[in-house]
């Protein structure tokens, strides 16, 4: 995936070692090489605001993204349609399903009280209210009804814990955990 945008931006040149991974490339969309991606933020709109995206492969090390101008960005049916500068066609698009668009962090705004980047909840400890360990954050789904935490127990066991209140009880950053009520037998 080489890097056609131009001109250098300071301090983006290299791969950043801080990629948050913002959404999923699904599929082409049109025959000029415009793709449709799949969000895992609340704001996707927001993403057209970025003059380049980072695009990279799921278990790639941050340094073998590549940086891309974003030419367009809207929001179509829950998908974002995209064209991006280093994928010019149809068939160029069409390889690009599975590709991962993430940005720098400090890209990023800022996130209000409650309101995380799912990047951040990756390997955070989940306890019940008895103070047991249900695991660590493995990923987040995406459903109609709520997000989901796949949280694995290290021993090859998963939970599916939906992310709402009255499951989530507090997440804590700094500390690395988040309280949920769940117990160890559900």
């Amino acid at each position: 995936m080489p890097d056609t945008t131009g001109s250098a931006v300071p301090g983006l040149d290299a791969p950043p070692a801080d990629i948050v991974v913002l959404g999923k490339i699904m599929a082409a969309c049109g025959l000029q090489g415009e793709v449709r991606v799949f969000p895992f933020a609340d704001d996707p709109l927001g993403w057209s605001q970025l003059p380049y995206w980072w695009i990279g492969h799921e278990g790639d090390a941050p340094q073998l993204w590549c940086r891309t101008r974003l030419i367009t960005c809207k929001l179509r049916n829950d998908l974002l349609v995209a064209r991006l500068a280093s994928v010019t066609d149809r068939t160029a698009a069409e390889a690009m399903r599975g590709v991962l668009v993430g940005v720098p962090r400090a890209a990023l705004p800022p996130t209000d009280t409650g309101e995380y980047y799912w990047a951040d909840l990756l390997g955070l400890t989940v306890l019940n209210t008895r103070e047991q360990s249900l695991g660590r954050i493995l990923g987040m789904i995406e459903t109609p009804a709520n997000t989901v935490l796949r949280v694995g127990d290290g021993e090859g066991a998963e939970r599916l814990l939906p992310f709402v209140a009255t499951v989530v009880l507090d997440v804590d950053l700094a500390a690395r955990q988040v309280r949920v009520e769940w117990e160890m037998d559900w």
